[in-house]
Formats: C-alpha cells, sequence, structure tokens
C-alpha cells in the first residue's frame, strides 16, 4: 500500500525482502503444527468423580461430574467420534497420560449429555453416498473469478474488467454433489454433461435438467449412460412432436399437452358455473 502513493510522488522505494535466518526455530514451528498435545488440568482430574454419591431412592448415584461429562464432548467434537469411539479414544490417552482416570462409558454419555441440554451432533463412521439414488439433477452457476478494486488497479496497472468462470454441478435427492467441473463462462451447459456424466458412479432412476439441455445429444447421452432413467426436461416453447425427436422427449410434450388441455377443460367449467350461477341470481332478482 505505501509503495502505491510513493510511486506517484517519484519516490523510488526497494521492494522489501524478508530473509530467513533462523532456520532451526522456523522448521520447529511447521512440526509443531502437526503435534497432538491434550493436557488436563489439575482441577479436571480432581474434579473428574463425584466426591460423594447420595441414594435417594431415584436410581443409581452419579459417579462423574457434569465436568467429565463436557470434557468428553469437547474432545468428541474436535475429532468427529461417535459415543463408543469417544470412550476408547479418552481412555487410551488416559493411559498415555499415566492418569488414573476412566472415560464414562457410552450409555452414560448419551443421558448424561441429553439431561445437560447440550445439543449432540450425530457422526457416523463413513459420509458415502448410496449406491443408487431416486434422482440426479444437473445445473451450472457463475462464479467471479476475482474483483479488481481500486488499490489493485493503481498497483498493478490493470483495468477493473471482471473475469468469471461457470460451475458445473450434478447432485442427487439428498443433495450430495456427484460430479462438478469447472470452465470457462462460454462453455454451453450440454456441452459439459458428458464430462460429468463419466464422473457419475451411482444407478439413478430420473434425470432432470433444465431448458439447456433440451437437446437429442442430450438424451441420448443419459441413455446410454442410464438405463431404463426417467428423463425431465421442459422442452423449449416451439418444440413439436416428431419421429426425429428422442422417445421421452415427444412423451413429455404428450404429458404437457394432456395436462394443458385439462387445465383449459379445468378453467372454462369454472367460467361457466360462474355465469350460471350469476344468471341464476339476476333471474331470482328479476
Amino acid at each position: 500500500m505505501p509503495n502505491k502513493y510513493a510511486e506517484k510522488k517519484g519516490w523510488k522505494v526497494p521492494k522489501q525482502n524478508y530473509k530467513i535466518k533462523n532456520w532451526l526455530e522456523y522448521n520447529d514451528s511447521l512440526r509443531t503444527r502437526g503435534r497432538i498435545d491434550i493436557w488436563l488440568s489439575d482441577g479436571a482430574i480432581e474434579n473428574w468423580h463425584e466426591e460423594s454419591q447420595i441414594y435417594d431412592g431415584t436410581g443409581a448415584p452419579k459417579v462423574y461430574t457434569d465436568l467429565a461429562i463436557i470434557v468428553c464432548h469437547e474432545i468428541r467434537q474436535v475429532y468427529r467420534l461417535p459415543l463408543r469411539q469417544t470412550e476408547g479414544f479418552i481412555n487410551s490417552l488416559f493411559e498415555v497420560l499415566d492418569v488414573p482416570l476412566t472415560c464414562p462409558d457410552y450409555t452414560t454419555l448419551s443421558k448424561r449429555l441429553a439431561a445437560l441440554n447440550i445439543k449432540v451432533p450425530r457422526y457416523t463412521k463413513k459420509d458415502k453416498p448410496d449406491e443408487t439414488v431416486a434422482g440426479i439433477a444437473v445445473d451450472a452457476t457463475g462464479l467471479k473469478r476475482f474483483s479488481r478494486d481500486e488499490w489493485h488497479q493503481g498497483k498493478h496497472k490493470v483495468t477493473a474488467k471482471r473475469s468469471w468462470r461457470k460451475l458445473h454441478i450434478s447432485v442427487d435427492d439428498k443433495h450430495i454433489i456427484h460430479a462438478s467441473m469447472l470452465t470457462d463462462r462460454f462453455t454451453s451447459d450440454d456441452s459439459a454433461l458428458p464430462n460429468l456424466l463419466e464422473q457419475i458412479n451411482v444407478a439413478s432412476e430420473q434425470f432432470t435438467g433444465d431448458g439447456a439441455f433440451d437437446k437429442k445429444t442430450v438424451y441420448n447421452s443419459v441413455s446410454e449412460k442410464f438405463s431404463n432413467i426417467d428423463i425431465v426436461i421442459p422442452p423449449s416453447s416451439d418444440a413439436v412432436y416428431s419421429t426425429d425427436n428422442h422417445p421421452q422427449r415427444n412423451r413429455n410434450l404428450q404429458e404437457i399437452k394432456v395436462s394443458y388441455k385439462i387445465s383449459e377443460t379445468a378453467r372454462a367449467i369454472s367460467v361457466v358455473s360462474i355465469l350460471s350461477l350469476g344468471f341464476g341470481a339476476i333471474g331470482q332478482s328479476a
């Protein structure tokens, strides 16, 4: 930022170079980033178990304090572990630290966390998409590559012309992304479809796209990729039934035509009923 004003005034400010001289400390700091250090305070160790157990006839007394339950929950959130894996992980930490403590079992953690009104996330062992999905939807959106503001223009002597990219994605009915592709803004949606279809490794019962995919090549590519798939693409306004069309495109045209006739018939019936009611009211008034 200072170089911008110095250059306008004719000052020659040399570029600042920062040379690393403390290589030993620098390497140690990079190694430290990968360390896993867990420290328990003396207060947490002393207050891990309840000091006195009261038998009031309402059930087994509490063995672990609320602090112990919260500590286990925090460690669980950091490593995204289910309850059973949390129990084994914390017990192994106590063995490494040589601390005479044990982690509450997973049932105790579940009940105590619910009693403390703590929101418990449900983690699974793996997040894997289903092998078969109900439907696949494909669409594209524009992304702004970078923004050249006034400071950027003044320092690098560039214009403020924006640059855009196009992101093509394919998602299923559970919002899991199965395919993605980043192109320039001039790439059409249908030309990027073959690359997306190659990335999809699951079977699907339905393919959904907008009007940009209403082309014969799209219907043929989707039919070759998936067997017995229902292709739902809205045809263009000037589309007509033809033997050259894909069978499913003709089916979509027929369904739209039938639904339009039904809606027009229902509208006409409603108009006739309104008019009959109006004339009936006029006759009664006369």
